[in-house]
């Protein structure tokens, strides 16, 4: 599936149709979870399945990616939380820059050590700014990256900060309120940043019903990523997607 996963996510975003990607932590989930996952995801017709997580202190990922591959035909994308988190079973990687920070090793200094790795892995690379939006509660990402989340008032900046990264040559902007996070990003924020880009946008965080998951997408996301609240119950996944399928296709 080389070079497949960026030209997908584009030409999805070109017909207007809105994707649906379930987070799946490695340190969260076993064999057994896993295999009660799967058909649940390919019974909703998930879109994409991003893996990883801010820690990922097991050795699963690899079975983790593997066990996916086996069950279902869904893509597979890397969500590293540091350079050591790489697959070379999975389809795709997100290089994600984190451009709402000032840390950096999480803008520059991290992928100057991965990129070797990175670049062995046969991986679709795909480079994503990265930026993390106050959630309202302390978030692993924010305390992992010693970086103050963007305010989730200010859609003025969140619009600036993803214009720069679209500039500076980023193929995907991904908003995060985080797991866990109490609030959602507000719709608000989503319909600044997406009127301003023209790579596709993915949020996530904070999403925990279907209304939010639609409301997001009617605002401009062309990705919604849910992974906490699937964590507690299952069953959203179908509802979830649903909904984000339903969105209309704007001719």
């Amino acid at each position: 599936m080389q070079q497949g996963i960026y030209h997908s996510l584009t030409e999805r975003k070109r017909q207007n149709k809105k994707s649906f990607a379930v987070l799946i932590d490695p340190d969260k989930v076993n064999d057994s979870s896993m295999e009660q996952l799967i058909p649940l995801v390919v019974d909703a017709k998930v879109d994409y399945l991003l893996v990883g997580g801010s820690l990922v202190i097991s050795n699963y990922l690899d079975e983790c990616v593997q066990l996916i591959k086996k069950n279902c035909d869904i893509p597979v994308i890397l969500f590293p939380g540091s350079p050591s988190q790489v697959s070379r079973y999975a389809d795709a990687l997100l290089y994600l820059s984190l451009i709402s920070g000032r840390n950096p090793e999480l803008l520059i200094g991290q992928h100057v050590v991965s990129a070797p790795v990175v670049k062995q892995s046969g991986l679709e690379i795909m480079s994503t700014g990265y930026m993390v939006i106050d959630g309202g509660a302390p978030t692993t990402v924010s305390y992992i990256s010693n970086a103050s989340p963007l305010p989730a008032d200010k859609n003025e900046i969140a619009m600036c900060t993803a214009m720069a990264g679209e500039m500076l040559g980023m193929k995907l902007i991904y908003m995060d309120a985080g797991s866990g996070a109490r609030k959602a990003i507000s719709e608000s924020m989503i319909e600044k940043v997406a009127s301003c880009i023209e790579v596709p946008l993915i949020v996530g965080g904070g999403i925990t019903d279907p209304e939010k998951a639609y409301l997001n997408c009617r605002a401009g996301a062309d990705v919604v990523v849910v992974g906490n609240a699937i964590e507690k119950d299952a069953s959203l996944i179908k509802e979830i997607a649903a909904a984000i399928h339903s969105v209309p296709v704007k001719l």
